[in-house]
């Protein structure tokens, strides 16, 4: 008999001891795939089929670093927007508020003074459904921005950096309303296409996988969710993403681990000067931890490792990644030229399960001990 590979005898170490139903595992260094696989299954009953490479999960928020942040370097790269312009430009409702200062920059580092989360979901949708039609979702949206807009700032802008969802909720509706249309149909027309990258899609408030194709049965399930009352399969897991219509700046990205490497590509190969897809400078800027202090590690849309690290202990100070709640994370590192992308659905049946936290190092540095063998 071979070698079992070691990556693979801890998957499924992980799916005994309760960590997810199943998982896919997708590492790539310098541009050669060196392995790529799924163990367990899809979930639980009538979901208990296998998982395997194309199983499609829900990316929570890896729609921060995928869709949003690549769309807002796509805009400051086009000229539409700057770093550093006052949010109120393209959010009105923001300009006689403490929040009139506010920039992109600061939406995107996490240094805005809004507030981690909200229930927003419970007064957007009192019933638990999803907008009708465009209308009303445009109309959630209206009154989303005005909610956001209220809030009591919680810090001085720049001051200091709380991670929030908030902040990316702005961001898409101000990507929506630079391009005139859907923040999905933006990234499909604008970033995923001319990448090639398929599936990589939102669900739509009518269930229909917009700004990409996939195939719905596919989907692995997340939560047996007591507001929606029903068991999350093919809708955003996340209840403000769902209640906006599943397609929202902070959360509603759905994809394989295939496609998910096929953005890490490309933004690896930009930070390192060998692709034309995103310029190197402004890549290298949104990758780079913006805090010399080392209060913060975050970016602009990824963070990068601060001990304890869901990397681990051996990735580059220069790695950027991010994590998603649904049990998904996408660690880059530059200097060894390394991509790790971990698929799962760890919410499923129920998001009190927390093992993953300690699982996501684990793998790591067993990536870096088995594909790269230093340390």
């Amino acid at each position: 008999m071979g070698r079992v590979n070691p990556i693979t005898t801890l998957l499924h170490q992980a799916i005994r001891e309760g960590v997810f139903p199943g998982a896919v595992v997708f590492v790539r260094v310098h541009g050669e795939v060196v392995y790529h696989q799924a163990v367990g299954q899809m979930g639980q009953a009538p979901f208990n089929r296998p998982a395997h490479t194309e199983t499609i999960y829900d990316l929570a928020s890896l729609t921060k670093p995928l869709a949003t942040s690549t769309a807002i370097l796509c805009l400051v790269k086009d000229g539409t927007l700057s770093l550093d312009q006052p949010v109120k430009d393209w959010l009105s409702e923001w300009e006689s508020t403490s929040y009139h200062a506010t920039t992109v920059r600061h939406l995107l580092h996490h240094s805005s003074g809004l507030p981690a989360w909200r229930r927003y979901y419970e007064k957007l949708s009192t019933t638990g459904l999803p907008p009708k039609d465009e209308e009303e979702r445009r109309a959630r949206i209206e009154r989303l921005v005005r909610v956001i807009s209220q809030e009591p700032m919680e810090y001085e802008p720049g001051s200091q950096s709380v991670y929030s969802d908030l902040g990316f909720m702005a961001l898409g509706v101000l990507i929506e309303r630079c391009v005139g249309s859907s923040l999905a149909h933006y990234c499909r027309h604008r970033i995923y296409g001319d990448l090639n990258v398929n599936p990589l899609f939102f669900i739509d408030e009518e269930g229909n996988p917009t700004g990409g194709d996939g195939d719905l049965t596919q989907v692995a399930p997340t939560e047996q969710d007591p507001w929606r009352g029903r068991l999350i399969q093919a809708d955003v897991h996340d209840e403000n993403a769902y209640a906006l219509g599943g397609i929202a700046g902070h959360a509603g990205l759905f994809g394989t681990a295939l496609s998910v490497s096929c953005l890490s590509e490309a933004w690896l190969q930009s930070v390192l000067g060998g692709s034309l897809v995103f310029p190197q400078d402004l890549a290298g800027q949104f990758v780079r931890r913006q805090d010399s202090s080392g209060k913060s590690s975050w970016a602009l849309g990824w963070d990068t490792p601060s001990p304890p690290s869901s990397s681990g202990r051996y990735f580059s100070p220069e790695s950027f990644g991010h994590l998603g709640y649904a049990g998904t994370s996408l660690w880059i590192d530059p200097v060894r030229e390394l991509e790790v992308v971990l698929l799962s659905n760890r919410v499923h049946p129920t998001r009190e399960n927390k093992q993953i936290k300690i699982f996501r190092p684990e793998l790591h540095d067993l990536v870096i001990k088995e594909c790269i063998g230093d340390h």
